[in-house]
């Protein structure tokens, strides 16, 4: 089985042009016949949202795509959306993270049931908080009521986690 060849910066280039400041890709080359010039590349992929652009019969995340558009290298370990968003790929919302670091920038997750990130309700009735520090679960403590123990995650994840905190 013959082996894809990689993809460079010249040819992105060749084949889409980045707009920095609005994150669109646009074809400047048609790769094939159902591609048309200068109309936005890529479609959205479920359930994640990310933005994605299939060239040489390779599926690409358009927020790797811009990462290697401007800087010439690949975004790894990750790159993370400053506001979460996934199919925002403008320049500024855009910056190289590792993988805790990302994952402190999620929102907080659908099946949570206390309405904060970082909050459950414990066994005994009172609500704890815990946070995530590079892979590990860290314990806050356990408080009366949901609000003291988001207070608490908030605090923890300003000092651990730095710009990369979400409290929502």
């Amino acid at each position: 089985m013959k082996r894809r060849s990689r993809l460079t910066r010249a040819r992105l280039r060749k084949l889409l042009h980045y707009n920095p400041k609005t994150g669109e890709f646009r074809w400047r080359k048609r790769p094939c016949n159902s591609v048309h010039l200068d109309r936005p590349a890529g479609h959205v992929q479920p359930p994640e949202g990310y933005l994605c652009i299939g060239i040489d019969r390779r599926l690409y995340k358009a927020h790797q795509l811009a990462c290697f558009y401007m800087t010439g290298r690949w975004g790894r370990p990750s790159i993370d959306h400053r506001d979460g968003d996934a199919s925002n790929n403008r320049w500024n919302n855009l910056r190289r993270a590792t993988r805790s670091q990302n994952n402190a920038n999620r929102r907080r997750q659908r099946n949570n049931t206390s309405g904060y990130k970082g909050v459950y309700l414990c066994r005994s009735g009172r609500w704890g908080a815990a946070i995530q520090i590079n892979g590990k679960s860290k314990h806050l403590g356990t408080f009366a009521s949901p609000q003291e123990a988001h207070a608490a995650y908030v605090k923890a994840a300003r000092k651990y986690q730095g710009e990369f905190a979400r409290a929502e």
